[in-house]
């Protein structure tokens, strides 16, 4: 505020305007102005002695203290209202408009509005006080202090680290330990977070870590793409709070170092050998922390939270978010896909192009630019599993995998006896069955060129000549025309042994003489 009376104190001691306005850090205007005014309503050096600067520019500039045009609204009753669920600035300053308008009064600009408002809200402390609606909003973070658990065999001592949840209106607390800070132990955290208290809030305040915001920005955080489905799950909004700015989430921060004195500390001196213990134990502290009265108002946590907070909760999803992982995989010109030293079946037309994977613990999913193209049950055990749907292949694929043992040997016995006998004996010639499916495919296309008797011929001749026939051997009597000629009548057997056994040397070639 400009220093009238000093100004005119100096003025009165001779001091040039020049060296009133290095003095006072005003302006030279401002000197003369203060001067001529003062000349002119004949006020002169000394003053009274209880006259203000505040009461002295009054006299000075009477005229300029003209009374506002515009009507004020009652700031107690804007607060009072924005206490309620619902309720924003907006809405309240459109009804005052509207009574204004009613009244044929000038109401203030919105931004006139909200900035009077938070000056009448701040006219108590130095940081205004916001009142959280019961259900609106979830505070949490990673504790400072960490706890600790010992290996039973070898006794080494572990570090757990905390994490700490708030509902920013009753201050209803949830702590749990995990062995590591990472997006499983994060995401785990919030699932039994709101297991514990029954419901989800509108709004869920983390800080800017890594597994929860990919990018901080004041103006549009990037938030994790894991995170952001939990939060899609629980029917949430995620706000983060800004950098280096922990007013953003101060239950959490106060519930923070209430936790690490109530329960950490408290819990100092006991031995636990697992992570399970060590909950079990932070459990017990957190009931009776929870349970505490407080000290400067009626109730505890746990009674404001289960009158004023539990039924403004929004109701938890039938079943709890099952924690996913996301990947980007390529598709290989056998239209699978790699995934954990697993296969999965891409339709064929996505092949060479990068796909999104989202794996679950019993399910795989691709997404090809946002939209979903398939699913997979997730296979587990032996690496190198396929897991192909027919509908994935090419067609002259499809009519590949459609033929198996049964399908030929059926196809076979159509034809004819000995075409299936042949089947039988190409596939049985194979350690592994399918190795012969392909000599089999090529029989039905030698039953396509040639027809099934001349086909049903040539298997015929083929086992004559041994009980193992194989394709080529069948194509070789169908392109050479063998089963066209008809078979060798059977010779009649020989009347007298000479006749069977050809030329016999008589008695006389053996005598002696």
């Amino acid at each position: 505020m400009t220093p009238y009376r000093e100004i005119l104190r100096l003025y009165s001691q001779g001091i040039s305007q020049r060296n009133i306005a290095l003095s006072c850090a005003c302006s030279r205007n401002t000197v003369s102005k203060i001067i001529q005014r003062a000349g002119e309503l004949g006020i002169v050096w000394p003053l009274e002695k209880d006259l203000t600067d505040g009461e002295l520019r009054q006299r000075l500039f009477a005229e300029a203290a003209q009374a506002p045009t515009r009507k004020h609204p009652d700031y107690a009753y804007i607060h009072k209202e924005m206490a309620k669920s619902g309720v924003t600035l907006s809405l309240l300053w459109n009804e005052y408009c509207e009574n204004c308008r009613a009244s044929q009064e000038i109401p203030l600009m919105y931004s006139q509005f909200c900035h009077h408002y938070q000056q009448y809200t701040m006219k108590s402390n130095a940081t205004m006080r916001i009142h959280r609606k019961p259900g609106e909003q979830l505070e949490v973070d990673w504790a400072g202090q960490t706890a600790s658990t010992i290996d039973r065999e070898t006794g080494e001592i572990m570090t757990m680290y905390v994490f700490v949840g708030v509902l920013a209106y009753s201050q209803y607390v949830y702590v749990e330990a995990f062995a590591s800070q990472d997006q499983e132990s994060w995401i785990t955290a919030h699932i039994h977070m709101y297991q514990f208290f029954g419901g989800s809030t509108r709004v869920l305040i983390p800080d800017n870590l890594k597994t929860g915001v990919e990018k901080a920005s004041g103006h549009s955080p990037v938030i994790n793409k894991i995170y952001h489905e939990m939060a899609e799950h629980y029917n949430t909004a995620v706000i983060p709070a800004r950098v280096r700015k922990p007013k953003d989430k101060p239950n959490v921060e106060g519930a923070v170092g209430v936790a690490s004195t109530w329960i950490l500390a408290a819990i100092r001196k006991q031995q636990c050998f697992s992570v399970a213990e060590l909950n079990l134990a932070i459990r017990e502290k957190l009931d009776a922390l929870n349970a505490k009265s407080f000290q400067k108002k009626e109730g505890s946590r746990h009674s404001v939270f289960m009158t004023e907070e539990k039924p403004f909760l929004l109701s938890l999803p039938a079943t709890p978010y099952e924690l996913a992982t996301w990947k980007i995989a390529t598709v290989q010109f056998n239209y699978h896909i790699s995934v954990e030293k697993m296969h999965y079946s891409i339709p064929y037309e996505y092949i060479k192009h990068r796909v999104d994977v989202r794996m679950t613990r019993g399910v795989i999913e691709v997404f090809y630019q946002n939209h979903r193209v398939c699913s997979h049950p997730r296979l587990h055990g032996k690496p190198g599993q396929y897991s192909t749907v027919e509908d994935h292949m090419p067609e002259n694929h499809k009519k590949f995998i459609q033929w198996n043992a049964n399908r030929f040997i059926s196809w076979a016995q159509s034809v004819g006896t000995h075409t299936a006998a042949s089947v039988q004996a190409i596939l049985n010639s194979h350690k592994v069955e399918q190795q012969g499916y392909r000599s089999c495919m090529a029989l039905l296309k030698l039953a396509d060129k040639h027809g099934v008797i001349r086909l049903e011929a040539a298997c015929a001749r083929a086992l004559s000549y041994t009980p193992r026939p194989s394709f080529q051997s069948i194509k070789t009597i169908l392109t050479t025309g063998q089963d066209r000629l008809e078979a060798q009548p059977e010779t009649q057997e020989p009347s007298s042994p000479s006749e069977s056994h050809g030329f016999i040397r008589g008695a006389d070639y053996y005598g002696r003489g």
